[in-house]
């Protein structure tokens, strides 16, 4: 069994030692003061002359350490991972022919996890597990076990694992909602293979967005720390002092590749959704509202005469999807989800995720100065679902809807409707069917066009139904048939 390290905060105690608390009020501690480590002898036997409070505050802190290190080191694992990829490799023989010689290449990995489950369930990041063939988990006690990779979520950077053995003690959840910057949290894990290592730290910072997870299209809400976290931390578990899970770390923002006191761990808010999503069902189900969300900003604030500056501003709405349904209108500001503040567009956008499809969510919506309630069903975020929002991105196209100003630029006269194409993607559909740039899609399925958002509804349902289309094209003064299949 490998050894528990702790690395805390070396100067916890120095730092300790220059405060007093003294009537609720911080003050300076005085070397003269009078007490027992005060005393002409006792300062000989107490070089530092400590005072007895920061000293015993210091050492009060010290064994909230220690007792959460000890309770958390058996729901704490090491992750390591196996792939073998084939690999041809052009060589040329005595006769100067080339030919491919087939061999395989074998890669490792590491990481961390903490069990979540008495029954085997371990929870990790995506990124340390995803396309490995072979996973194995190191259990405080020193057992190695296979693993099986119940389910990934790319999205979250979260996936599940499963492993077979008894007397698995699970982490405690705590709330990541509750959770201050400030409050100290551990940081658990086998950074550089060194197993159940131990960091201290405090919560720096809340709601963190940095465009990393899913190539920056994931969902993403960090909590920001300053505990150490290394490579191998990945997958293990952020705690508070009740020893809690509060987060599960993820990544670092490093020049050297090492800690430089910035981590980002997931929220357990969000990690916990996942994790029961993909034990229910392998995979995780996720809500839809149907329509798109953003911050409100000062210049939002501005543009549109909002009266609030906090919250999520409807931008845009879906015709026949759960947000247009339960009456919410461009211009809305959710400040509150199911009784939770709203801080802005990303936190509106994670919840609805983290709901099952089919839920029942009521948003309280300031419209105009004036606050409503809204009970919003949502349904299922789909690859289909979301390509109404911008079906150019199925189509391999840019689309834009016709407008005097739009039809100006591309040469047309007359126009009102249909959606003109302004850009091609090689080898998507768009470039498969020759639409050129400045195409005007007119009518598909014989239904006039009006917005990219019309357009997406009417092919995600034709996907569904597994049934050709018929596309109207006008390209200057001709008008042409395509099929989209």
């Amino acid at each position: 069994m490998r050894r528990w390290l702790v690395a805390a905060m070396g100067c916890l105690a120095a730092l300790a030692g220059l405060f007093l608390v003294t009537n609720g009020k911080i003050q300076q501690a005085d070397a003269q003061d009078a007490g027992v480590y005060g005393s002409p002898a006792a300062a000989s036997a107490n070089p530092a002359n400590i005072q007895p409070a920061p000293l015993a505050a210091a050492m009060d802190l010290s064994a909230a350490f220690r007792q959460v290190a000890q309770s958390m080191r058996s729901s704490v694992v090491a992750v390591e991972t196996k792939s073998v990829r084939d690999v041809q490799p052009t060589v040329e023989d005595f006769f100067g022919r080339r030919r491919q010689r087939g061999r395989q290449q074998e890669a490792t990995g590491s990481g961390s996890g903490v069990i979540v489950r008495a029954d085997g369930y371990i929870l990790t990041n995506n990124h340390v597990v995803e396309d490995s063939d072979e996973v194995k988990v190191e259990l405080e006690d020193g057992r190695i076990l296979s693993a099986e990779i119940v389910g990934l979520d790319p999205q979250t950077d979260l996936a599940v694992l499963k492993v077979d053995a008894t007397g698995l003690r699970p982490a405690a959840f705590g709330s990541s909602d509750d959770i201050r910057v400030g409050d100290w949290v551990l940081a658990i894990g086998s950074p550089f293979n060194l197993d159940q290592t131990v960091t201290a730290g405090i919560i720096s910072g809340k709601n963190r967005v940095q465009g990393i997870v899913n190539g920056g299209d994931g969902f993403e809400d960090f909590l920001q720390t300053d505990a150490a976290i290394n490579p191998g931390n990945s997958g293990g578990p952020l705690v508070n002092l009740r020893g809690e899970l509060v987060g599960i770390n993820t990544a670092i923002v490093s020049r050297s590749g090492t800690s430089a006191g910035i981590g980002f761990a997931i929220p357990v808010s969000m990690a916990k959704p996942v994790l029961e999503s993909i034990i229910a069902t392998g995979q995780v189900r996720r809500g839809f509202l149907g329509a798109s969300v953003v911050d409100v900003t000062p210049q939002s604030v501005q543009q549109y005469d909002l009266k609030v500056n906090r919250g999520g501003l409807i931008g845009g709405l879906l015709d026949g999807q759960p947000a247009a349904l339960a009456g919410l209108q461009p211009g809305d500001v959710v400040v509150t989800m199911d009784g939770k503040r709203v801080i802005g567009g990303t936190q509106l956008r994670n919840y609805i995720a983290s709901r099952p499809p089919g839920s029942q969510i009521a948003l309280d919506v300031n419209r105009s100065g004036k606050v409503i309630r809204v009970e919003v069903k949502l349904k299922e975020r789909t690859e289909e679902a979301m390509a109404m929002f911008n079906p150019g991105v199925s189509l391999g196209a840019g689309l834009v809807a016709v407008s005097p100003e739009t039809a100006k630029r591309y040469g047309y006269d007359g126009l009102t409707s249909g959606l003109i194409v302004t850009s091609i993607e090689d080898g998507g559909i768009a470039d498969r069917m020759q639409l050129e740039v400045g195409d005007v899609i007119e009518t598909v399925a014989n239904i006039t066009l009006q917005s990219p958002e019309q357009f997406g509804a009417i092919i995600s349902e034709a996907a569904k139904a597994g049934q050709p289309i018929r596309v109207i094209v006008r390209r200057g003064n001709e008008r042409i048939l395509f099929t989209l299949r």
